[in-house]
């Protein structure tokens, strides 16, 4: 059941390709901003490591800037693979000493799909925010979804990563922090 459980201890926030250029194509590009932004606040309350991943830089432009002024200090990577597992990715995730890498990002079926499998072959546990990733397409958005999920990710979404990180209501930090699921 351990597969089920997230820690803060134990996890790294992977942002994958969250971009100025792909952005307006994704029909539900402003709900991933949001619930990333909430993940990013969490992750960062509770000192959770944020790795970011952007796609050809030069051609689709940076990390947005709804995104960019939270992931200051966050280490950030450049890539021409589609894949987010890249020598300088993965060497930052080894360095880290965690095993569950949380995901959002843009596409579901292209660059978090690739990045996911070779997370997963590298004896990552992953688990995919369903609701902070997305794809032009509902089908290619759905297709993405089911092969992460028949490769072995936990399928779950921003709320339930919330609950899990916080374990119970009633504290200051939970005071604080569920503000940004309401």
């Amino acid at each position: 059941m351990n597969k089920y459980v997230l820690n803060e201890s134990e996890v790294v926030l992977m942002v994958i390709d969250i971009q100025e250029k792909l952005v307006p194509v994704m029909k539900y590009g402003e709900q991933i901003i949001q619930n990333t932004s909430t993940l990013i606040s969490v992750a960062k309350k509770l000192g959770i490591p944020i790795l970011v991943t952007e796609q050809y830089p030069k051609g689709l432009g940076k990390t947005v800037s709804d995104l960019s002024s939270q992931l200051e200090g966050s280490a950030t990577f450049a890539k021409m693979t589609f894949s987010g597992c890249t020598s300088e990715v993965t060497s930052a995730l080894e360095g880290l000493g965690r095993k569950k890498v949380l995901i959002t990002g843009m596409e579901t079926h292209v660059c978090v799909f690739q990045t996911v499998r070779d997370l997963l072959a590298n004896g990552y546990q992953v688990f995919v925010v369903s609701d902070g990733v997305c794809s032009r397409t509902k089908g290619n958005y759905l297709n993405g979804l089911s092969l992460m999920s028949s490769m072995g990710a936990v399928v779950t979404n921003t709320e339930t990563v919330f609950f899990d990180l916080m374990k119970q209501s009633g504290t200051p930090l939970f005071k604080e922090l569920s503000k940004l699921i309401k």
